[in-house]
Formats: structure tokens, C-alpha cells, sequence
């Protein structure tokens, strides 16, 4: 019997996606394998995705990376959630926390009892029951501790980590290298496809070499060298619900300690990002230029910085949207080249991640079956509209009418799954989660009540518990929260005792 598997990979650019997946296939695929990755050191790669979701830590215990090695390499800290200033009203401030919210009892959520606690007047602010959103503004930070009982929040932690993602890449290049991937460097001058099914065959360098291979990986980029300007995979624009279409970004010198959270301040035409690593911190505004100007973006956003600017702000157009197929024929698209999401919830490595993850699951023979190609671009667009309404949901709960750009996004029609999901949390405060859709009912109920989308019920089942009985679970679930924090250590502290990075240029210790 042939062996009809596919040995030859080939992967079109480097930066974060291709280096992932690089790393990805090496371990998973093994030595059988061979896998190619061009890149040319002139295009550069765009860096602005410096904040992660929790799922890194999965992705890096794949592949047997030490997270303390890690951290220490790229310069990382740590990250428990998101703070959004000035999203929902002026001066408003809440926190999107991974992990928990408050405790279940019985078959219901938390905030189902915070609900009609708030009503009655004996709840807290929702962000008190929660240790990552109670403790990201305190400045504390710690790993889950293995000695914490399996009841207490302290024994299991959620987080993510803010890094540099041109660190990151030169991290996962040594790795898969060292387990044979071949680089090489040059720019594309052609591609070469198969005249009787279109299927890309080759890719020809500069320098005329053309490198041949069964399963190629676009990670060109924004713009799409094999999926978009050779396959014309076509895509689809989602400015319509999410205006922004620039970003500028900026690093200034560290100021004060890092925090363990990535700020997002809502500014007239856009936001800002701030993301806190140990040599310095990374900034963005991501803006409509419909509303405003490039050189009134580059004024917001340098008189909103920490420190000194490391720089000149970097241009970044994009149009937020999604292949129509990004997988199609022989080319499976992965991070820029697939599509673009505005990085407001630092879903951006996740989707590369989760893409990997895809491909792999349904890795084909060769032949290419297109039960496996259908599937992959159904989980990926289902995906990626759920993380689209999640990211609508930011901009259109907002009760801002001071700016042009404010109105728009208050007033503007959205999609139906995104208005049923909205009706029906804001009846009773019910949500249920589609399938494997990235966000779960935690981040959902954050942001809505964070901007201002408040239940006007609860579930019935409530009512059970007595007023006495509720106020008395509230303050528990509270004091328990608040302990719990005390408990921990300053973010500094925590990172200085366990993943110090050596000084920028400082050679890394064995």
C-alpha cells in the first residue's frame, strides 16, 4: 500500500504565526516530516500582538516549554485581565478577569444572586468577587499555589502574560530548528501552481530558487501572497461593525511597577492599548480614520504615555474581517493572512494557536479531502464570528454620545446573534455558550454589566434563598475574595523571585 501521507510543508513567512506553527508542527509531526519556513528579514513582521488569552500557557506546555524560561526570554509579565476605561460612560472604569466570578451555588452562576443582591442594595461592586479583577489594580500577582485547598481561589489561578512577540518568535525559531526545520531567507517572486486543479506547487525566490512542497501555510501577512493573491480566497470586511481601520504603536520606557493587567482606554475615534512588559511598555491607538486624522491619532496617543517614547509611533493599516476560505485547496492560512481582529481582547495569538490546533486535528492526506477542508473553514468562521460579536459587543453597550464616532457605535445595527444574546441577558440575565466558542459566560457577563447592561431579573430559582440568607453569601464569596488577595504578593515581587529577565542586551543565562 502507498504512502499517501504529506511529508512536505512548506510555511510562507516568519514572525509569530509561522514560527508557531514551525514549532507546532516539528513536535507534533516528528522527524518524518520535512518543514521549510521562508522569510525575508526586509519585510519585517508587524508586532502589536504583545498581549495573550490564557491558552498560551497550553500551547507552550506542547511543545515543553518551561514557563519560567519563557517568561524570562521574552521579557514577560503576567496578566489577569483587561481594565476598559471610558468605554460604557466617561469615567467609568471595570475589569475583564480570566478565572472566576464569585463561586456557584447550586446549578446557578454567581452573578445570578449578585443580580438580585445589587437590587436589594446588598452587593459590591461585581468586580469585588472576583481575585483577578480585585487584585489586578492592587498590583498583586501569583500562580496558582499547589498547597491551597482545591476550594480556595489561590489554587487555581488564571492568567496570561504580556510579552514581546519579536522575542517570542526568535524563542520558537531556536526550538523548531533544533528539531530540523529548515529556514530560508528571501522574498517571493512567484508562485507557481498546478494548471490542471490551481493547487500551488511552488514557491520561487528572488534568487530563482524554487522551493516545492504538498501543504503550504500562508503566513504572509496582511496581504495574503498564496491565500488572497494567488488562491483569491476573497474576504469578507466587518468595518461596518468594527469601524477602527488604523492602529499606531509605540513603545515608551517603564515607569513605576508593571501592572498585571492591559489597560484599554476608550479615546473620540478609538482606543488605546498599554501593555506593561519588564524593559519597557508597549502602546497603541487603534482608530477610525473616517473620524479622525493620522497625525490627531499620533498626538493622543503620545500625550497618553507612561515614559519617554522608545520611537516614532508604526503605522498599521488594516480591515477587520475574515477570509472566506482560509483553508483553500493546498494553502491553509494562519494569523494576518487569515484575517484580522482588532486586538481590544488579545485574541490575535489565540486564533493562530487555535488554527494550529485545527489543522492538526484535521490534517490531511494527500488528495485532500474536502470533507476535512470544509470542516476546518466552518470551525474557523464560527470562531471568529463568536469572537466578532464579543468584540461588537465593547463598542455598541456604550451609553457615549460625545463623539461622532461614539454615536455611530451606540446606534449602529449589529448582528442578529449578537442582539439575541444581548436581549436575553438583559431579561434575566442568561447566556449560553455555542459549542467550543472562545469566550465563555464569565467574560460575557463582565463586559455587559461593566458597560452598563444590567439584568432586570434573575433566574427564579434565586428566590429561594432568604435575604438574610443571600446578603450573608455575599459577603462570604467577598471576604473570601478580598483575604485571598491579601494573600498575595506584588506583581514585582512575584516576577522578581522567580523570572527576572537579565537586562536588555545582557547575554541569557544558561
Amino acid at each position: 500500500m502507498s504512502d499517501s501521507r504529506i511529508k512536505n510543508i512548506v510555511i510562507v513567512g516568519g514572525g509569530t504565526a509561522g514560527w508557531m506553527a514551525a514549532a507546532a508542527f516539528a513536535k507534533v509531526l516528528g522527524p518524518d516530516y520535512a518543514i521549510r519556513l521562508v522569510e525575508s528579514e526586509e519585510i519585517g513582521t508587524v508586532g502589536v500582538g504583545e498581549a495573550t488569552v490564557p491558552h498560551l500557557k497550553l500551547f507552550n506546555n506542547l511543545l515543553g516549554i518551561d514557563e519560567i524560561e519563557f517568561v524570562r526570554r521574552v521579557q514577560g509579565t503576567f496578566k489577569l485581565g483587561i481594565q476598559f476605561n471610558d468605554w460604557g460612560q466617561l469615567g467609568d472604569s471595570y475589569i475583564h478577569g480570566f478565572g472566576d466570578l464569585g463561586r456557584m451555588l447550586g446549578l446557578l452562576p454567581f452573578h445570578q444572586y449578585w443580580t438580585r443582591a445589587a437590587q436589594l442594595g446588598m452587593a459590591a461592586d461585581l468586580g469585588e468577587y472576583s481575585l483577578n479583577t480585585l487584585a489586578a489594580p492592587r498590583g498583586k500577582f501569583m500562580a496558582s499555589a499547589s498547597d491551597a485547598p482545591a476550594s480556595s481561589p489561590l489554587a487555581n489561578i488564571a492568567y496570561a502574560y504580556h510579552f514581546d512577540s519579536g522575542l517570542y518568535a526568535k524563542l520558537l525559531r531556536e526550538y523548531a530548528e533544533a528539531r530540523g526545520v529548515r529556514r530560508t531567507e528571501g522574498k517571493i517572486a512567484q508562485v507557481r501552481q498546478r494548471a490542471e486543479d490551481g493547487f500551488v506547487q511552488a514557491v520561487v525566490l528572488e534568487s530563482g530558487e524554487a522551493i516545492e512542497g504538498e501543504l503550504f501555510i500562508d503566513c504572509s501577512g496582511f496581504r495574503g501572497l498564496l491565500i488572497e493573491q494567488t488562491l483569491h480566497a476573497g474576504y469578507d470586511d466587518w468595518t461596518h461593525w468594527l469601524p477602527c481601520d488604523r492602529a499606531l504603536a509605540v513603545a515608551c520606557e517603564k515607569v513605576g511597577p508593571p501592572t498585571s493587567y492591559t489597560r484599554s482606554t476608550a479615546r473620540a475615534a478609538g482606543w488605546q492599548w498599554r501593555i506593561p512588559l519588564q524593559h519597557r511598555t508597549g502602546n497603541g491607538h487603534v482608530y477610525s480614520s473616517a473620524q479622525i486624522s493620522d497625525d490627531e491619532a499620533a498626538i493622543t496617543l503620545l500625550a497618553n504615555l507612561d515614559g519617554k517614547a522608545l520611537g516614532d509611533p508604526r503605522p498599521l493599516r488594516f480591515t477587520t474581517g475574515l477570509r472566506r476560505k482560509t483553508w483553500d485547496r493546498n494553502v491553509v492560512a494562519l494569523g494576518l493572512a487569515s484575517g484580522f481582529m482588532e486586538p481590544l481582547e488579545s485574541t490575535s495569538i489565540f486564533l493562530i494557536q487555535s488554527g494550529i490546533s485545527r489543522l492538526l486535528n484535521l490534517f490531511p492526506r494527500q488528495g485532500f479531502s474536502p470533507v476535512l477542508i470544509d470542516r476546518y473553514n466552518a470551525q474557523t468562521r464560527f470562531e471568529c464570528e463568536r469572537i466578532r460579536d464579543f468584540l461588537i459587543l465593547h463598542y455598541h453597550a456604550t451609553q457615549r454620545s460625545d463623539t461622532p464616532f461614539w454615536n455611530q457605535c451606540r446606534t449602529m445595527d449589529i448582528p442578529a446573534s449578537l442582539k439575541d444574546n444581548i436581549a436575553l441577558f438583559r431579561d434575566s440575565g442568561r447566556f449560553f455558550r455555542e459549542g467550543e466558542e472562545m469566550f465563555a459566560l464569565v467574560s460575557w457577563v463582565q463586559v455587559m454589566i461593566g458597560q452598563g447592561i444590567v439584568p432586570q431579573g434573575y433566574h427564579p430559582l434565586v428566590d429561594q434563598l432568604a435575604p438574610a440568607e443571600l446578603k450573608a453569601f455575599m459577603q462570604h464569596v467577598q471576604r473570601v475574595i478580598a483575604d485571598c488577595v491579601e494573600a498575595m504578593p506584588a506583581h514585582e515581587a512575584f516576577i522578581a523571585r522567580y523570572c527576572q529577565a537579565p537586562p536588555v542586551g545582557a547575554p541569557m543565562a544558561a
